[in-house]
C-alpha cells in the first residue's frame, strides 16, 4: 500500500507542477492538504511515511482519534461541516478550520475559545457553486459575514473556502473558483493580505483548474489514498 501512496503523491506532484507552470505561479504557492477521512490511522502513517505533513479531517471524532494516534508533527486541519457540539472534538487540535459555514458556528467558536484561551485560524466557507446540497455562505453574503466575523474574539480569519461542483462540466468547474477568487480580492481591499491569504478550492477531480483559478490549500483524498470506505 505504501509504495501505490508514493506513486500517487509522484504523480500529484507532477500535476500540480504542470498547473502551477500553466498558471504562472510557483509550486510552493501550493499547499496539499491529504484528506485521510475514513482512512485508518495505520494508512495515514504511510502517507506520512511517504512525506507529507498536513492533513485534512470531515468528521470530529475522527480527527481526535487519529490525532491521539499519529505523530506529534503533523499538521492538522478540519475541512468538513462543523457542528458546535462537535467543536470540543476540533478544538485545539485543528490547525485550521476551513468550513466556518454560519455566524452561528463562528460565535460558537469564539466563545469556546474564549473559554478555553485559543486563537482559532479559520476560512469562511462559500457556496459558490449554489448547490443546495452544500453548506456556506452566499456570495453576496460574504462580505458581511467577513466583516462579522472579523470582529468575534479569538477567531483569526485567513481566507475562504469552496467546493466545486458536482459535475464534468469544466466551465462551471472554473467559474465556481474563479468566483471565490473574485470574492477573495474584495474582502482583501478592506481586510488585507493577511486575512485573506487562502483560497482552499480544489479536490482529487478538480485541483489543477483550482491551482490555475489561484488555489492556494488544495484538499485531496481519493487522489492520494484510492477510493475511500464509509
Amino acid at each position: 500500500m505504501i509504495d501505490t501512496i508514493r506513486q500517487n503523491i509522484r504523480d500529484i506532484e507532477i500535476r500540480i507542477s504542470k498547473a502551477c507552470e500553466r498558471s504562472g505561479r510557483k509550486r510552493e504557492d501550493v499547499t496539499l492538504i491529504a484528506v485521510s477521512k475514513t482512512f485508518p490511522a495505520e494508512i495515514v502513517r504511510q502517507a506520512y511515511d511517504a512525506g507529507l505533513r498536513i492533513f485534512g479531517e470531515n468528521r470530529p471524532q475522527e480527527l481526535r482519534e487519529k490525532s491521539q494516534l499519529l505523530p506529534d508533527d503533523i499538521e492538522w486541519h478540519f475541512i468538513g461541516h462543523l457542528q458546535t457540539n462537535k467543536i470540543k472534538y476540533v478544538l485545539p487540535t485543528a490547525r485550521l478550520i476551513h468550513s466556518v459555514d454560519s455566524l452561528h458556528l463562528a460565535q460558537a467558536l469564539s466563545e469556546f475559545a474564549q473559554k478555553k484561551n485559543l486563537h482559532v485560524p479559520i476560512l469562511l466557507e462559500v457556496n459558490t457553486s449554489g448547490e443546495a446540497s452544500k453548506f456556506g455562505f452566499k456570495p453576496e453574503e460574504t462580505a458581511q459575514a467577513f466583516s462579522q466575523i472579523n470582529a468575534l474574539p479569538h477567531l483569526e480569519l485567513r481566507g475562504l473556502m469552496t467546493i466545486g461542483p458536482l459535475t464534468d462540466n469544466v466551465d462551471r468547474i472554473r467559474q465556481a473558483f474563479r468566483e471565490l477568487r473574485a470574492l477573495r480580492d474584495d474582502v482583501r481591499k478592506q481586510w488585507g493580505e493577511e486575512k485573506t491569504a487562502i483560497l482552499s478550492m480544489g479536490m482529487s477531480g478538480d485541483f489543477e483548474i483550482a491551482i490555475e483559478e489561484g488555489a492556494t490549500h488544495i484538499r485531496l483524498g481519493t487522489a492520494i489514498f484510492g477510493k475511500r470506505g464509509k
